[in-house]
């Protein structure tokens, strides 16, 4: 069964300074605390960790994150993923009108058996499951950001 590329952009607009926001995006292990959809967070080694995540659809991803690139001075994060969904997901943290822009690209192909399987008819639905997901995310970590 082919694999079919997903690509997905998100801008958050957060109203913290870019140093706070790059710090909360880098600390994988708070993300269950301020992200609902990411159900655990386990650390594997320095420079990867094992997230399951679960959004609206009945289903879960099981990730691995390694870190290939952290520069703070130049607000460029990347990690490689494997598990379920094999691919990057990159970030740019810009300062921004008195806060913060988080830039957000993700390009995967879904290893899961299930969304491959499903792709040609649920398409549209995984890539809105997909914006359900970070419209929470981006809501948690402002929030989280707001307590800080």
């Amino acid at each position: 069964m082919r694999l079919t590329p997903y690509r997905f952009r998100d801008t958050w607009s957060l109203g913290a300074p870019a140093s706070t926001v790059f710090a909360a995006v880098i600390d994988l292990a708070t993300y269950p605390a301020w992200w609902p959809d990411v159900r655990t967070v386990r650390k594997v080694d320095d420079e990867t960790a094992e997230l399951v995540c679960r959004a609206t659809l009945p289903y879960h991803l099981v990730l691995r994150m390694h870190r290939a690139e952290q520069d703070e001075r130049a607000g460029r994060l990347r990690v490689e993923l494997t598990g379920d969904l094999e691919g990057s997901l990159a970030g740019l943290v810009v300062p921004h009108d008195g806060g913060t822009r988080l830039e957000i690209t993700q390009e995967v192909v879904a290893r899961k058996e299930l969304l491959r399987r499903l792709d040609r008819v649920a398409r549209p639905v995984f890539r809105m499951n997909h914006a359900l997901m970070m419209r929470r995310g981006r809501r948690g970590l402002a929030a989280h950001l707001a307590r800080a």
